[in-house]
């Protein structure tokens, strides 16, 4: 699995260095975009309006939103590649197994997407003036949320073994995640109140708004939850997705496109 994790980081770079204009397009538009949804927010609200601690909030969901976006591109797209280039087989053919190969793939190319979200946010805030904290604490809420991300990352990994193409639904997923990670579901009350428990990424996201932005500290029990959330959408991603593969294969259609 070693060896499998260090092949994969060496392929992740090579992809980087002969392509570093898509790299560089993707943090321009990212960034431009906020800034532009930014600016119409500020002349709307005008010039003595004050945004406070949710300018902080805004930018945290806007960078998570992008991080998830990057963490379920990975596999989707990837699977779609391998796909159309007819490598597809020779993936599922290796003795570690697909899933090993596609999750180790993830990781190294997770470690590339948080350096480019740490750019991403240098920027955002020097252009809003943001003002974010950064505490070590900040790890654990990450982690249920990267955990959370993977595991929506392999169900659509299997939406693309089943239907092959799935821009469109991608698309769509892609608004649902910006209204769920942007919306503040740490200050939801009532009966709603459990959605944020149930649905991904949820927790993650309110904590990590409350450590960055406003400066509180970790909710031990919130985390528990958080963890939870994590392990359990990465569980039934897993599982997802190993049905998937044996539909496909049974259906004859893994190389298929």
């Amino acid at each position: 699995m070693i060896d499998l994790l260090i092949a994969e980081l060496k392929r992740t770079w090579i992809q980087f260095i002969r392509y570093p204009a898509e790299v560089i397009a993707g943090l321009v538009i990212i960034t431009s975009v906020f800034y532009g949804l930014f600016l119409s927010a500020q002349y709307m609200a005008g010039p003595n309006f004050a945004f406070g601690d949710r300018l902080d909030a805004v930018v945290v969901g806007y960078v998570l939103w992008t991080l998830t976006l990057y963490i379920i591109n990975d596999i989707a797209i990837g699977l779609q590649s391998e796909s159309q280039t007819g490598t597809l087989e020779q993936v599922f053919l290796s003795p570690l197994g697909a899933p090993r190969v596609f999750f180790a793939r993830a990781i190294a190319s997770l470690a590339l997407r948080l350096s480019l979200i740490v750019i991403i946010i240098a920027i955002l805030t020097g252009i809003t003036g943001s003002q974010l904290a950064f505490p070590p604490v900040l790890a654990l809420p990450m982690l249920s949320l990267v955990m959370a991300g993977y595991g929506l990352a392999f169900i659509m990994g299997a939406c693309a073994l089943i239907f092959k193409r799935v821009q469109q639904i991608l698309g769509v997923f892609q608004f649902v995640l910006l209204f769920l990670l942007a919306a503040p579901v740490e200050e939801w009350n009532g009966p709603i109140e459990i959605l944020r428990y149930l649905l991904p990424m949820l927790p993650s996201t309110g904590l990590l708004r409350d450590v960055m932005a406003r400066g509180i500290d970790l909710n031990w029990g919130d985390f528990g939850w958080a963890f939870l959330n994590g392990v359990a959408y990465l569980a039934v991603g897993l599982l997802v997705f190993a049905w998937a593969e044996r539909t496909a294969k049974h259906n004859g259609s893994l190389g298929g496109y």
